[in-house]
C-alpha cells in the first residue's frame, strides 16, 4: 500500500513538472513560405498598329538598249496595322496591311539607237500591301515570313526632246505581289520592334505605242525594301504566365 501511494505521488509530481518544462522551451520560429515564381509567356494574340522607316532599291531590269538614271536607294516611311493569333503554343498566324511613302527618285530611262531622244520616267510614290504571315516564337522573339497582294502608286511619262508624248503600255502594272521575312521582338507588354526585308514585284512593262519603242522589249517594275518598325499591341487578355 505504501509503495502504491509513493508511485501515485511521483506520477502527480511528474505531471505538474512537464507543462512547466514545456513553457520554458523557446517557441518555434515562423518561416514565411517562399513566393511563387512566375515565368512570363509572351502573348502575341491581338491587334496592333505601328510605323516604319527604311529604304527602297529598284531592281536592275530595264529595257534593252537604254541608259538609266540613278537607281540609288530611296528613303521610305509608313504605317502598318494587323492582327496575330498565337497557338500550339509557339506558332503565330497573322494578317497585316501596310503602306509606305517613297522619297523622290530619278529613274528616267533614255532610249538609244532608233529610239534616241525618247525618255521614259516612272515616278513611284508609294507601296502598299495586304499580307498573311506565319512565324515561330521563343520567349519575346518572333521569326516570320509573309506574302500577299501588293499595290504600286505611281505616275509615268514619255518625252521626246523634252516634249510630252502620247504612249501606251501593255498594262497599268499597279497590282502585283510581295514576299518577305523579318524578326520581331516584344520588349514590353504592349510594345514590339521589328526589322524586315520585303520584295515587291509588279510585272513586266512593254511599249505598245509608239511603235519605234516596241523592239526594246520590257522592263520589270520591282522594289527591294528594308524596314525597321515599332508596333503598339492591344493584347487580348493581357500577358500569360506559367507558375513554377
Amino acid at each position: 500500500m505504501k509503495k502504491f501511494l509513493l508511485g501515485t505521488v511521483a506520477l502527480i509530481a511528474l505531471g505538474a513538472t512537464v507543462p512547466a518544462l514545456a513553457a520554458d522551451l523557446a517557441a518555434r520560429p515562423y518561416t514565411k513560405a517562399p513566393p511563387a515564381v512566375y515565368a512570363p509567356i509572351y502573348n502575341w494574340t491581338g491587334f496592333y498598329i505601328g510605323g516604319h522607316v527604311g529604304g527602297a532599291f529598284s531592281g536592275d531590269n530595264s529595257f534593252a538598249g537604254t541608259t538609266n538614271g540613278s537607281d540609288d536607294g530611296r528613303f521610305l516611311g509608313g504605317v502598318q496595322i494587323g492582327a496575330d493569333y498565337q497557338f500550339a503554343p509557339n506558332w503565330v498566324l497573322g494578317i497585316e496591311g501596310q503602306w509606305s511613302w517613297l522619297g523622290n527618285n530619278n529613274n528616267g530611262v533614255a532610249f538609244t539607237g532608233a529610239g534616241a531622244g525618247f525618255v521614259y520616267n516612272n515616278d513611284q510614290r508609294g507601296l502598299g500591301s495586304v499580307t498573311g504571315r506565319v512565324g515561330y516564337t521563343w520567349g519575346p522573339a518572333l521569326l516570320y515570313v509573309k506574302g500577299g497582294y501588293a499595290y504600286s502608286d505611281y505616275s509615268d511619262s514619255l518625252t521626246f526632246g523634252g516634249a510630252p508624248q502620247a504612249f501606251a503600255l501593255n498594262s497599268s502594272h499597279h497590282d502585283g505581289y510581295t514576299v518577305g521575312a523579318g524578326l520581331e521582338y516584344m520588349f514590353a507588354q504592349n510594345w514590339s520592334a521589328k526589322i524586315e526585308y520585303q520584295y515587291y514585284d509588279f510585272g513586266k512593262t512593254n511599249f505598245v505605242t509608239p511603235a519605234v519603242l516596241t523592239p526594246f522589249g520590257s522592263t520589270r517594275n520591282d522594289e527591294h525594301t528594308v524596314k525597321a518598325g515599332l508596333n503598339y499591341r492591344f493584347n487580348w487578355g493581357g500577358p500569360v504566365v506559367a507558375k513554377y
